[in-house]
């Protein structure tokens, strides 16, 4: 399976099953997507801003809420294997990606598997092991959590970084020169995980750095 981060701002996801499996799936994609969850019950648990259906549509009915929704992503989470096995053969009939959640290991085409994911915006890290050992993937979620602080910062910085760079006529290749020195720092990323300094102090720096080695040059 290849990875990909996929934008789901505006899109539709349709889940079917209201259980804790359902819920969790509804909360993930409902930060972007318009998300239905279907099912005659729902756990007693946080849905996120998904919209509850109350339904309980046997297989040959899967396929018309596809119709009526026009999903770009189906989650088949229902403890009923047919309803399952519906929700996969009609979201591969209408080429519609699907996740299955009550399948590890083998997928079909068209499969999508929901990584373990750890956030620090603007970046964000996702683990996976196929759907073959969840177990390990939420482990090293929590190992990388460490490491990943200060991430979103580093990176809203080298962005205001290679900006001021290009608007002062660094050309391209110093411009990576710059910013790689700057993310191979680890002063900087420790003063950017304390607080102790600023995205502007740190390009200051850079660029009063930039002038005294452009005179010495």
């Amino acid at each position: 399976m290849i990875p990909l981060f996929h934008d789901f701002t505006d899109a539709t996801v349709l889940v079917f099953g209201g259980g804790p499996v359902g819920a969790r799936k509804a909360r993930r994609f409902a930060r972007e997507a318009q998300v239905y969850v279907v099912s005659p019950d729902f756990a007693a648990t946080d849905f996120g801003d998904a919209e509850r259906i109350r339904a309980a549509p046997d297989p040959p009915d899967v396929a018309g809420w596809l119709e009526r929704h026009d999903p770009a992503l189906v989650v088949a989470a229902t403890d009923d294997e047919a309803v399952n096995d519906a929700v996969v053969a009609a979201a591969r009939d209408r080429g519609v990606l699907v996740n299955r959640a009550d399948r590890a290991g083998s997928r079909d085409p068209g499969s999508v598997v929901v990584p373990a994911t750890v956030q620090d915006p603007p970046v964000t890290v996702a683990v996976g092991t196929g759907g073959t050992a969840p177990a390990l993937s939420k482990y090293l979620r929590q190992e990388l959590e460490d490491a990943l602080a200060g991430a979103g910062e580093m990176a809203t910085l080298l962005a205001e970084l290679r900006a001021e760079l290009k608007a002062h006529g660094v050309d391209p290749e110093r411009r990576r020169q710059v910013v790689t020195d700057v993310v191979n720092t680890s002063s900087v990323w420790t003063a950017l995980r304390t607080g102790t300094t600023n995205h502007r102090q740190v390009i200051d720096d850079v660029l009063a750095e930039e002038r005294l080695g452009g005179e010495s040059r």
